[in-house]
């Protein structure tokens, strides 16, 4: 094996390395749920792929050809993790988890400020003369 070859598995390792240590650390630190799924749903992912390629290229120089296996590891990985993570954090969306006031994006208060627009905008049409705004808010939000 070449020095070249050497010094790309050792940046390739430790590059991943760094990344699942700073997704670990991010996991552990933030402050909210939302910011805590972030860390490991991006760093880790990139860390596990760093050393996967660095494995890739390890295997594939020891004379058994290219090494497909951890290519697999590694779409399986790409493909899997931002999808999981996505489910998780729809999850929390829907049992409306707390978040602190610097975490951007808080979908289910948009949404309440929607359903409550539509509540009265169809009251006000006559389509619900017998349901209260609280009571078509929860019917539209419970979809």
């Amino acid at each position: 094996m070449s020095v070249l070859t050497e010094y790309l598995i050792s940046f390739f390792l430790l590059a991943g390395a760094t990344f699942a240590l700073i997704g670990s650390i991010g996991l552990m630190r933030l402050p909210d749920f939302y910011l805590r799924l972030h860390g490991p749903a991006k760093a880790t992912t990139l860390g596990v792929g760093g050393i996967i390629l660095g494995s890739v290229i390890f295997f594939s120089t020891q004379g058994d050809g290219l090494s497909l296996h951890e290519l697999l590891i590694a779409l399986f990985l790409f493909i899997t993790a931002p999808v999981s993570c996505h489910i998780v954090a729809k999850a929390a969306l829907h049992l409306k988890l707390p978040a602190i006031e610097r975490t951007r994006g808080k979908p289910w208060e948009d949404d309440l400020i929607k359903a409550e627009q539509e509540a009265k905008a169809a009251i006000a049409e006559g389509r619900f003369v017998t349901e209260s705004v609280n009571d078509h808010i929860r019917r539209i939000t419970d979809l």
